[in-house]
């Protein structure tokens, strides 16, 4: 069969659809030792207040309302008002519902936007998001319309000690001219767990600003919800920002519910989208979170359970892959936020994409470096020697898990 030209593109395999594949596969496999995919854990606290919620509502009655009738475009009214209020509230952030989208997922948010403000245009230009640093989030990277749709530039990368290193942006090399329709990073980053520092925020959006054109910040894991965010850093939003949020890492992951906060003529196009392309968001994610913030929950629970539970499991498997890997070529990227290790082997003889199949063949999962490093000029030994390791999984799996990547790095190195 011919697909068209879309159907070229977003029909055909692509790095995303193998982590999702890897996460489906694996949770079907008891033996499967899942240290890829982005699954948020099952904490336990989190689920029964998931399950206290729902008999709740179910009682009520507001389940069953949410599940049997359409919410508009823009998404479920009550949500998008209790969210600004809070919002506002807390940070000062001048904001009312009308800046607030919902979108059925994070994914289909940023396909969304970037293809709004990049690609092709009336007047025959082109643009480009500027992603400021890379390596930055799998899923960006086949989402354009048009090929060729993301820049990039290699970080700066700041060693420390306890055999760990920091990524930043190299600002002397970032170029922002007409060709770039909006900058985008990850706050924190996935794959690494990097944390943008507020200088670094506050001068993205001092080059936005100048450019007139927006900076989305990708708000998956931040501050206020689900707030897996290990470094001291400020909340940012302005008028020109675009902030992305979403109640998948919350650990709502099934309800599908991406969270966009714009100005008015943002939030007003990902509506209007949103009618086209699915008529509404669901509402059923919308309706629970409207509920956690009623009770005045949402922001307790992400600050008192769910952030000290990744940061816990975070140090402990940094504690167990320095235990089980003694070479001084290999480095942990400093765990801020996220729920992932970005890991490091120097002059590693193989590429990550091989390593990953000899840890599949062993019934271990992991997300090869080399998908991350998105819109670079040129290809970059670095993005060759990098391993994403998702850190969730029970501490017995989990150790089992480090030994298999131990043992086969070492194996690679053995061989050069």
């Amino acid at each position: 069969m011919e697909f068209s030209t879309f159907g070229d593109k977003f029909a055909r395999y692509s790095g995303i659809t193998q982590l999702m594949d890897d996460l489906n596969d694996g949770l079907r496999n008891p033996d499967a030792i899942m240290l890829g995919g982005g699954n948020p854990a099952q904490i336990p606290a989190m689920v029964d207040y998931f399950n206290g919620v729902a008999k709740e509502m179910l009682d009520t009655g507001e389940l069953t309302a949410a599940m049997t009738n359409y919410d508009g475009p823009q998404g479920k009214n009550t949500f998008l008002n209790a969210l600004a209020d809070l919002l506002r509230e807390t940070y000062d952030w001048d904001i009312t519902a009308k800046n607030i989208a919902l979108t059925n997922g994070s994914q289909s948010a940023f396909f969304n936007l970037f293809n709004l403000l990049a690609g092709d245009f009336p007047d025959g230009s082109r643009k480009k998001i500027l992603l400021p640093l890379a390596p930055e989030y799998i899923g960006y990277g086949d989402s354009g319309l048009s090929d060729d749709m993301f820049i990039s530039y290699r970080p700066e990368i700041c060693l420390l000690d306890n055999g760990q290193f920091k990524y930043h942006i190299n600002f002397n090399e970032l170029i922002v001219d007409n060709s770039i329709g909006a900058i985008c990073a990850s706050r924190p980053t996935n794959p690494t767990g990097n944390v943008l520092t507020d200088e670094e925020i506050h001068h993205l959006d001092e080059l936005a600003r100048l450019h007139d054109i927006p900076l989305i910040i990708d708000n998956a894991y931040g501050i206020p919800f689900p707030d897996i965010i290990f470094a001291d850093v400020t909340p940012f939003w302005n008028d020109n920002t675009i902030l992305c949020m979403s109640l998948s890492k919350l650990g709502l992951p099934g309800v599908r519910c991406g969270i966009v906060i714009a100005s008015e003529e943002i939030t007003t196009a990902i509506t209007n989208m949103n009618g086209v392309l699915s008529l509404a968001p669901g509402g059923i994610g919308p309706a629970i979170v409207n509920k956690m913030i009623e009770k005045q929950d949402l922001l307790a629970l992400s600050e008192q359970v769910i952030k000290p539970f990744y940061q816990r499991k975070s140090q402990h498997a940094v504690e167990l892959l320095q235990t089980a890997i003694n070479d001084e070529r290999f480095r942990i990227h400093k765990p801020e936020g996220a729920m992932f290790l970005w890991l490091w082997f120097k002059e590693l003889p193989i590429t990550t994409m091989e390593l990953y199949r000899r840890l599949k063949a062993r019934g271990v999962l992991i997300v090869p470096g080399e998908y991350f490093f998105i819109g670079l000029d040129a290809d970059w030994q670095h993005g060759h020697e990098c391993l994403r390791m998702n850190y969730v999984q029970n501490d017995a799996d989990m150790k089992k898990g480090i030994a298999i990547i131990a043992e086969e790095v070492a194996t690679a190195y053995a061989e050069a």
